[in-house]
């Protein structure tokens, strides 16, 4: 039965995923066309994770007490459904609106998905369990932005928020028919509030290196976008392309360091790969062809994957003692917040100074946060 589990969410995960990451490189050029600025680019993006930031520890709190299956299948009904509102849309207060939509919806998919998977993965494996497991939240993702390229390329914008529509709409079939609901969240102990579980050192480092990540990852996404096309004059192809490449091999390297995550120190690994991946994304504004920006992404989907199966298995054995929907929770919160801050920042910084010193600041904040996760677990 926990195999059913794990095959169930696995294929709903991934064809979510793969409805959202359609957008991913077609959302600021969209919201472009509809006039909006840097700022509000930033803010039509960041929409998304302040809605799911704020509904997240809420919904996490409550698949600790009623269970995880009635929560990931209601998410996927309205996500997909909100989805068509992309095709209303005729103004940026449109946009805003359905991010902020798709934001509460969101809230209840991925960190109560990954809750239930923790919940079934063994001790001394979670690397390994969680890494092969985020395969299909990178995979879907990672392709998703190559198919939105071509979906627009050859039909036109609107058959990609179709695409996404129809594709949540079958993850949701997925869940409601075949996942089963096992009531694992009545075996783990609960905390009294929130506060206590961040008062962990080890929930701490988890929040800033989650926090720091999805900061430059969230300036990368933004606004590497409009760095490909106004800058190096690339298509909507090679632009999906150019993302699919960075989040594809972050997939295809999730099982491998998930594995080395039960066997080398998890610190490290989370340290070593978040530094990296800061520093890769400061190099982005020297990138003068497609083939530079694209080998420069594959280098940072590497250092992406390295990072997060052990930053992964660390949420889980801190899960194991104060719930596992209340700790994925907060884990996605910091990045919803991580991803918030980045865009919109990112979008001031554009309308000041243009595109370059976006990406140094986003690198700056990555290098910095795997500093002090680092400083945090010192002698844990």
């Amino acid at each position: 039965m926990e195999r059913r589990v794990f095959v169930v969410l696995f294929f709903s995960i991934f064809s979510s995923m793969l409805g959202v990451g359609i957008i991913v490189p077609l959302l600021p050029m969209y919201a472009e066309s509809l006039g909006a600025s840097g700022l509000w680019i930033g803010i039509i993006v960041s929409g998304f994770s302040i809605s799911r930031s704020i509904f997240m520890p809420i919904v996490g709190r409550w698949s600790d007490k009623r269970g995880r299956k009635v929560f990931i299948a209601i998410g996927l009904l309205i996500y997909a459904t909100i989805s068509l509102g992309y095709i209303l849309s005729d103004s940026v207060a449109d946009l805003v609106t359905v991010r902020l939509i798709q934001g509460f919806s969101a809230a209840m998919i991925i960190p109560i998905a990954f809750a239930y998977i923790g919940e079934i993965s063994p001790k001394n494996g979670e690397g390994s369990y969680m890494g092969i497991f985020s395969v299909s939240l990178f995979a879907g993702f990672g392709l998703g932005p190559l198919l939105g390229g071509v979906l627009k390329d050859q039909f036109g914008l609107a058959a990609d928020f179709y695409a996404m529509s129809g594709l949540c709409f079958f993850a949701f079939l997925l869940v409601l028919v075949l996942l089963p609901e096992l009531q694992l969240h009545r075996e783990i102990e609960q905390p009294r509030s929130y506060i206590e579980i961040i008062r962990s050192p080890v929930t701490k480092g988890l929040i800033i290196f989650r926090f720091s990540n999805a900061f430059a990852r969230g300036i990368l996404i933004t606004f590497i976008p409009l760095f490909a096309h106004g800058i190096l004059r690339l298509t909507a192809s090679q632009i999906g392309i150019i993302i699919s490449s960075n989040i594809l091999l972050t997939s295809l390297l999730q099982a491998p360091f998930g594995y080395l995550a039960d066997r080398l120190t998890r610190k490290s690994l989370v340290f070593w790969g978040s530094l990296w991946f800061g520093l890769c994304v400061a190099l982005i504004p020297h990138m003068r062809s497609f083939a530079q920006i694209l080998a420069l992404n594959t280098l940072l989907g590497s250092m992406g994957a390295l990072a997060l199966p052990a930053a992964n298995a660390l949420v889980v054995e801190e899960g194991r003692r104060y719930g596992m929907g209340a700790m994925m929770a907060i884990f996605n919160l910091s990045m919803s917040l991580g991803l918030s801050a980045g865009p919109i920042l990112g979008g001031i910084i554009a309308d000041l100074g243009g595109l370059p010193p976006i990406f140094y600041f986003g690198g700056l904040a990555g290098a910095v946060g795997a500093l002090a996760f680092v400083s945090v677990l010192k002698g844990k």
